[in-house]
C-alpha cells in the first residue's frame, strides 16, 4: 500500500490477498490494483475479478469507497467471464452492486461488452492521454495495443499499472485473436520512453518481485534486447 498522505494505492494478489481457495485464481495469480484519494475516500478497482465483493470490502477496511473500476483489457481473468470452461466474477458483479462505470479504452469496449455481458451505457469509452480523475488524484489512461486491440496502462504519481502489455519478466502474449506484435514492439518502446525512475506493476506475478522500476526491466528483461522493430519481430512474432 502507498505511503503517500493523499494517494491510495494498493496491490493484491488473486489466491493470496484475496479470492482464497479459489482455483483458477491461485493459477492465474492477477493482480488486482485499488487506486484512490486517501482525502475523499474515493477509489477505483483495477481490473476487478474472482472475488469482487472481497474486493469492495477490503476497500471498505481501508476506510475507501468504490466509485468505478479501470479495464486494462477484455480477457475474462481481468474482468469476468467465461474462461477454460469457468465462469468468473468480474465487471458484471461489480455493476450488480451499482459500483460503475468501468473505463475502457474505446477499442475494447465491444469486447468488454461481449465478455462481461454489460451494457454500452455501463462503460466509459477513452482515448490515449485521457484522465480519470478519483477525488483529487488523476490517473492518465496509455493505450498499449498488442496484447488486444484496445489495451491500455495505467499512469499515477510515478506508478505504471501495466495490465498484460509489460509484465517485470517479458510481456503479454500476441498470439491470441486481436493480438498484434508489431503493435506490441511499439506499446513497449512507448512505456520505455516514460521515467526511468517509473514503478512498474503487471497484470500478473509472473516473477518473484511484485514490482520493479522500470529502469531495472529496461535492463533485464528480454523484450528489450532486440535492438530493432525487425528483430523484435523475428524472435517474438509467433511470440
Amino acid at each position: 500500500m502507498s505511503d503517500d498522505e493523499g494517494l491510495y494505492f494498493r496491490q493484491l494478489l488473486s489466491g493470496r490477498d484475496f479470492a482464497v481457495g479459489d482455483g483458477a485464481a491461485t493459477q492465474m495469480v492477477n493482480f488486482v490494483y485499488l487506486i484512490g484519494d486517501r482525502a475523499t475516500g474515493e477509489a477505483v478497482v483495477v481490473d476487478p475479478a474472482y472475488a469482487v465483493r472481497e474486493l469492495v470490502e477490503i476497500a471498505g477496511a481501508d476506510g475507501m469507497r468504490i466509485t468505478g473500476a479501470l479495464a486494462t483489457h477484455h480477457h475474462p481473468d481481468h474482468v469476468g467471464g467465461s474462461m477454460m470452461g469457468v465462469t468468473l466474477e468480474g465487471v458484471a458483479e461489480l455493476l450488480g452492486l451499482g459500483l460503475g462505470p468501468v473505463h475502457v479504452q474505446r477499442d475494447e469496449a465491444p469486447f468488454v461488452q461481449r465478455v462481461t455481458g454489460a451494457e454500452a451505457s455501463d462503460l466509459v469509452s477513452h482515448d490515449s492521454g485521457d484522465v480519470v480523475e478519483v477525488g483529487s488524484v488523476t490517473i492518465e489512461l496509455l493505450h498499449t495495443p498488442g496484447h488486444t486491440p484496445g489495451s491500455q496502462c495505467f499512469l499515477v504519481d510515478g506508478l505504471l499499472v501495466s495490465g498484460d502489455t509489460l509484465f517485470l519478466e517479458g510481456c503479454g502474449r500476441t498470439d491470441f485473436p486481436g493480438s498484434d506484435p508489431a503493435a506490441m514492439y511499439d506499446s513497449l518502446q512507448r512505456l520505455a520512453a516514460l521515467p526511468a525512475a517509473t514503478v512498474v506493476f503487471p497484470g500478473h506475478r509472473y516473477s518473484m518481485p511484485s514490482f520493479g522500476s522500470l529502469e531495472a526491466i529496461k535492463e533485464s528483461n528480454y523484450v528489450y534486447r532486440p535492438g530493432t522493430k525487425e528483430q523484435w519481430l523475428a524472435m517474438f512474432g509467433g511470440a
